[in-house]
């Protein structure tokens, strides 16, 4: 089967359907809690952080520049088209960047663990607040949790789903007593 497809900036990409044999990871025994968010991208319950990267932010003045530089173009004009093509590489730029760490990180912690827990979380719903969907979509939460649940399914790992009311937070691991008194600005308690 091919197809074949034309993006925004005139490439085209031809995709070929071949069947190759999988090499399973080794189980490691280990299990590990992972928490989403918007400071760290990644913060597993063995308090390695994974860093987000922000790749939106980064390229903004650069894209925000061009962007201007296209609106000063006539639409059916060649050099409206060039500028079309310059934009258009930086929010390919954007997305390769961000979808490369998504698989660092996704593989990474596939390779480490067997067992890995996370939150079910409301991402659609999260991203109506305005105030946060920029730095949400930015994340890309949602790919990364496909990237990871596909990659566990082929080496035989499992990913398990908390349910978002639990409050996983508000719960000590020790004894399991649940701290009714908790504020957003309180990190850490005993």
């Amino acid at each position: 089967m091919r197809y074949s497809s034309k993006t925004a900036t005139n490439e085209y990409f031809a995709s070929i359907l071949v069947e190759t044999e999988h090499h399973k990871l080794p189980k490691t025994g280990k299990s590990v809690g992972i928490d989403l968010g918007i400071k760290d991208f990644v913060i597993t319950s063995e308090g390695y952080k994974y860093k987000n990267n922000r790749y939106t932010k980064t390229y903004q003045t650069l894209l925000k520049r061009h962007q201007q530089h296209l609106s000063r173009k006539n639409k059916n004009s060649n050099r409206y088209e060039k500028q079309r093509i310059k934009v258009a590489n930086i929010y390919k730029k954007i997305t390769n960047s961000r979808l490369d760490n998504l698989h660092k990180v996704s593989t990474e912690l596939i390779k480490k663990y067997d067992l890995i827990f996370l939150e079910d979380l409301n991402i659609k719903g999260m991203i109506k607040n305005h105030k946060l969907s920029k730095h949400i979509s930015d994340a890309s939460w949602s790919k990364f949790i496909e990237l990871l649940t596909y990659k566990a399914e082929w080496n035989n790992k499992e990913i398990v789903k908390i349910g978002r009311f639990f409050p996983s937070s508000k719960t000590c691991n020790s004894c399991g007593y649940i701290n009714q008194n908790l504020n957003l600005n309180i990190r850490e308690w005993t």
